[in-house]
């Protein structure tokens, strides 16, 4: 029988990442080392109020991202002032788990976020107190997987690291470990 394929990070965490967690969080426990839950992607086009082709690119755009076919998300409520109705189509999401989930995130670390214009790093404050870590991307471009010519509209995407730490210390411990390039 065939070896499964495990993706970099999956066994970079296996491997080495349990151990330094155990011995710098002082766990005593070993299921209670921090681990990826999930990582959730959105990509919110306000314009598509005007414009509803634009979902349909976002749609196509996530999917090459991520390797996943994304949701469309629907609006909760009406809101005159920007012209908006109740269950209107103003943006996409997808939730990555498992093997997806690490090889998006190994090329979030490795690839994309270099490729980031000014690039010093990701801010360490972006946890919300219990270990989740939420990062903002300008412009899905950097992702290599999209093609430049073929971009209707420079979007931007949010990313929700979901981990399964208790605080925010360990959590940040875990991104540290898997090579995620904090500001110093």
């Amino acid at each position: 029988m065939a070896d499964k394929y495990i993706p970099r990070l999956q066994k970079k965490y296996n491997e080495e990442i349990v151990d330094t967690l155990v011995k710098e969080l002082e766990i005593k426990n070993m299921m209670q080392v921090p681990k990826l839950e999930k990582i959730v992607v959105n990509m919110g086009i306000g314009e598509a109020v005007n414009n509803s082709k634009l979902i349909d690119s976002a749609l196509k755009e996530l999917a090459q991202i991520t390797g996943q076919q994304p949701l469309p998300r629907a609006a909760r409520k009406s809101e005159a002032g920007f012209k908006l109705r109740q269950g209107q189509k103003i943006g996409v999401s997808v939730t990555l788990r498992k093997e997806k989930m690490y090889e998006f995130l190994d090329r979030l670390i490795s690839i994309a976020l270099p490729r980031v214009r000014d690039f010093e790093g990701v801010s360490s404050k972006a946890f919300d107190g219990r270990g989740n870590y939420t990062l903002g991307i300008k412009e899905q471009i950097v992702f290599p997987e999209i093609e430049i010519d073929k971009v209707d509209k420079v979007l931007g995407l949010g990313i929700t690291i979901v981990t399964s730490a208790k605080n925010d210390e360990e959590g940040r411990a875990l991104l540290r470990a898997f090579g995620m390039p904090f500001v110093k």
